[in-house]
């Protein structure tokens, strides 16, 4: 059997890994211009349309794109340099924002420029996903892996607190405010990645077939406590995310404003947060299966009480909590796919991990815009919080191997 990575190493030799840190600098400054912009974009469409439909198309538009490039983006990211690859992603984001902050000052916004603006964000992020999650395995040793994951976790979710917050706080400057201080963070991204160094091999050149872009999704079909992680948050966040109903709960249910909605937003991340320093600390060595199908059962659980609640200090509490459960799903699901992926291979199994990813974020957008416009966006909340709850139950049996796995590390072969 592979010995199971162990947090035998300190917090304080992770920090002296200067790559990785300066990757998560990048990270942290990255994420947060990208959830300043996700707010203002949902916000700017609101105000412009004031259709629930219209928010949900944004999530769709970013999704589409993303899916169709996916597997062609993850054979580039496992051909060239992951940094550089990286930093082209923030730098066409950074245009995205200046493209809205003038088109915000210039009186030209409308509903088509924010979905086509949605379509490249959504191209680019194809790409983003599989170059970052691939980048941490290169730099720190596979011992310190579960603990870089949850610290990696910890800053992207402080940039998730910190970017709606401070996004909602911008708007009493104007929204050409928000969109100009997350292209300066864009940029700021965008040289933070570029000098990564790390020691690159450019592979022997492959075609490019069907049978290498399949690669990945191979890879991880063969692998069924890989396939239920990955597939399990699929189906949890498609059907218990409610992202892009938070503009109509802020002002319709709630009955707050643009810093309401930032509070809305950034509350998960603030239970994310306080999980992953958790996890950094003491990362999950025994029963990750049956941990990580619990944490989306209370997932779940917490959206069904979000959904119902009209007092906006209890759906904070209940949009913290779901945050600190998703948090324990992203450590385990990740560290699981990186440990068993070879470095030759982490692209595109990383892009297809993104597609689920992907496929759960936007999509699940979608699916809750137009459920909302249907019944609602009560009902659309607590009918996805009740399908998260059942998803993590029927997992239990259609992946007993996942429920079964107690480490990190593959279990003796023929277990």
């Amino acid at each position: 059997m592979t010995p199971d990575p162990s947090p035998s190493h300190s917090f304080a030799d992770l920090r002296r890994q200067q790559a990785f840190m300066r990757l998560w600098a990048a990270r942290l400054a990255g994420t947060a211009a990208q959830q300043m912009l996700m707010v203002a974009v949902g916000w700017h469409m609101y105000a412009l349309t004031g259709s629930a439909w219209d928010l949900g198309l944004v999530g769709l538009y970013q999704f589409a794109p993303a899916l169709l490039l996916a597997l062609y983006a993850g054979h580039v990211v496992d051909r060239y340099h992951r940094g550089r690859i990286l930093a082209a992603c923030l730098a066409v984001q950074g245009a995205v924002a200046l493209a809205l902050l003038a088109a915000q000052a210039g009186g030209a916004d409308s509903r088509g420029l924010l979905l086509g603006l949605s379509l490249v964000l959504g191209a680019v992020r194809a790409f983003q996903m599989p170059a970052q999650q691939s980048l941490t395995p290169l730099l720190v040793p596979p011992v310190m892996l579960p603990r870089a994951m949850a610290f990696s976790s910890a800053g992207q979710q402080a940039a998730v607190i910190g970017g709606p917050a401070l996004g909602g706080l911008l708007f009493v400057a104007g929204m050409e405010t928000v969109y100009g201080v997350s292209l300066g963070l864009f940029v700021l991204a965008c040289v933070l990645s570029a000098l990564l160094r790390y020691a690159h091999q450019p592979p022997a050149r492959e075609p490019v077939t069907a049978a290498t872009l399949l690669a990945g999704v191979r890879f991880i079909w063969l692998r069924k406590p890989v396939l239920g992680a990955v597939s399990l948050d699929l189906f949890a966040v498609l059907l218990g995310g409610a992202v892009a109903l938070l503009p109509i709960y802020a002002k319709d249910i709630l009955h707050t404003g643009a810093w309401g909605l930032g509070l809305l937003r950034a509350a998960p991340a603030a239970g994310a947060l306080a999980m992953s320093i958790w996890l950094t600390r003491a990362p999950v060595e025994r029963h990750v299966g049956r941990t990580l199908l619990v944490a989306v059962a209370v997932f779940g659980l917490c959206m069904v009480v979000f959904g119902l609640s009209t007092s906006f200090w209890l759906s904070l509490v209940a949009l913290a909590l779901s945050g600190a459960a998703d948090m324990v799903n992203v450590v385990i699901r990740q560290t699981l796919v990186q440990l068993e992926t070879p470095d030759a291979m982490r692209g595109r199994v990383s892009a297809v991990n993104g597609i689920f990813i992907g496929a759960s974020n936007q999509l699940g957008e979608f699916r809750s815009g137009a459920t909302a416009a249907l019944m609602g966006p009560v009902g659309s909340v607590v009918l996805g919080g009740v399908g998260a709850v059942l998803v993590a139950l029927a997992w239990f049996r259609v992946f007993p191997a996942l429920a079964r796995r107690d480490r990190m590390s593959s279990p003796p072969s023929g277990a």
